[in-house]
């Protein structure tokens, strides 16, 4: 429900925001590509030419999480402002999402944002504490609850989302691709039937099982919710989209198609190829038939299975991403160093691979670490005889 009072305070703070960082640096050409001399592809070509399983000298790189706790100007802003004012703000979004990128020269910005402003726009607030994680509102506990949620506000309400991606295109300025995102809807489920924080999550598999006629409305609406978000972002001008299946390693491998990935495929087949679709299914490691029937581009990879291995299961015109252990990234240069080089050997060859970690950057994450790992990924050869 559109909250007067909430919309005031979210003005002044946009206000805010604006003048916080308008002194910001730009994005300079030698920020973006400092590679240059007889660098021709950008970073953002580089990015999409693995979307396609093009050929590469070596894979573009960027992390899931690579805003955030692990950098110092996150924590910066974030005594400032809360974490629902990051995401909602525009301004503050844009340049949470810029920070890694001047950083780091990652190939690929993704928006910051969470997940859960999909069941926000449906009509399930949510909050996110410092200490308890994430609380919704309230819960989907019976039919009349699943009934509140309207499909049609979801564009109207995340506009903030639409506002914020034009800022972060601009800096770019065509050399970093942009990409967008949004939960799956068995992910999506799980926590507005739930809630965050919880051990096992059982009651969306609980409704699956008892109550599929319940399910498949519930599932119907945040197919269409998080379609209409990705068309969103796709017409904001973003470059490609991922859909992040967190959930999926919850379900049994028999469960995962009519659960999972039947809704996926309707959610990339109504994208009708505008952008590369990048799945990723966290722990659903025995259904890469039914993840690559989705039509997805790429399938991003856990760092729980050999990369390889499920580069050599799936079809050659689909990217796989992935998949270091994230833990590296809390141990030392070196160790970072060795452990991607030895991801990139396996991997070479292999079109279509995209340098990520197997989830998101843990915030222990040493930035020296995160320096060496895209050091290492853009010298792949010399990488590989030192280690």
């Amino acid at each position: 429900m559109f909250n007067p009072r909430a919309a005031t305070q979210m003005q002044t703070t946009s206000q805010s925001a604006k003048a916080a960082v308008a002194a910001r640096p730009a994005l300079s050409a030698a920020a973006i590509d400092p590679r240059g001399g007889g660098q021709t592809a950008t970073n953002r070509q580089r990015f999409l030419d693995a979307c396609r399983c093009q050929p590469l000298s070596h894979p573009p790189v960027w992390l899931m999480r690579q805003a955030g706790r692990a950098l110092p100007e996150y924590r910066a802003l974030k005594e400032k402002y809360s974490f629902l004012e990051l995401v909602q703000t525009p301004e503050l979004a844009a340049e949470v999402t810029l920070q890694p990128i001047r950083r780091f020269d990652f190939d690929a910005a993704i928006l910051f944002s969470d997940i859960l402003v999909v069941a926000e726009g449906l009509g399930q607030p949510y909050q996110f504490q410092e200490r308890g994680g994430i609380q919704m509102e309230f819960l989907l506990q019976s039919a009349a609850d699943i009934e509140r949620l309207h499909v049609e506000a979801v564009t109207e309400r995340l506009q903030y989302v639409a506002k914020a991606l034009p800022i972060v295109k601009s800096s770019l300025a065509g050399r970093t691709a942009l990409i967008g995102f949004a939960g799956s809807p068995w992910t999506l489920a799980n926590f507005m039937v739930e809630g965050g924080g919880v051990r096992e999550y059982t009651k969306a598999k609980r409704m699956f099982h008892a109550e599929p006629q319940l399910f498949s409305r519930l599932l119907e609406k945040l197919t269409q919710a998080v379609t209409a978000f990705l068309q969103l972002q796709i017409d904001a001008g973003v470059d490609a989209v991922q859909i992040f299946d967190s959930l999926g390693g919850v379900l049994s491998d028999g469960d995962f198609s009519a659960a999972s990935a039947v809704w996926l495929k309707r959610i990339v087949g109504s994208l009708k190829g505008q952008a590369p679709v990048i799945v990723f299914a966290k722990g659903a490691h025995g259904n890469w038939k039914e993840l690559a029937d989705t039509g997805a581009a790429v399938l991003g990879v856990d760092w729980n299975v050999r990369l390889a291995e499920v580069g050599a299961l799936l079809p050659a015109s689909v990217g796989v991403q992935g998949n270091l252990d994230p833990f590296i990234l809390t141990t030392t240069p070196e160790t970072v160093a060795a452990e991607t080089s030895r991801l990139l050997r396996d991997m070479a060859g292999r079109p279509g691979h995209i340098f990520n970690l197997g989830h998101g950057v843990p915030p222990g994450a040493k930035l020296e670490n995160i320096a060496s790992l895209v050091e290492t990924v853009r010298q792949p050869r010399q990488a590989a005889a030192r280690a």
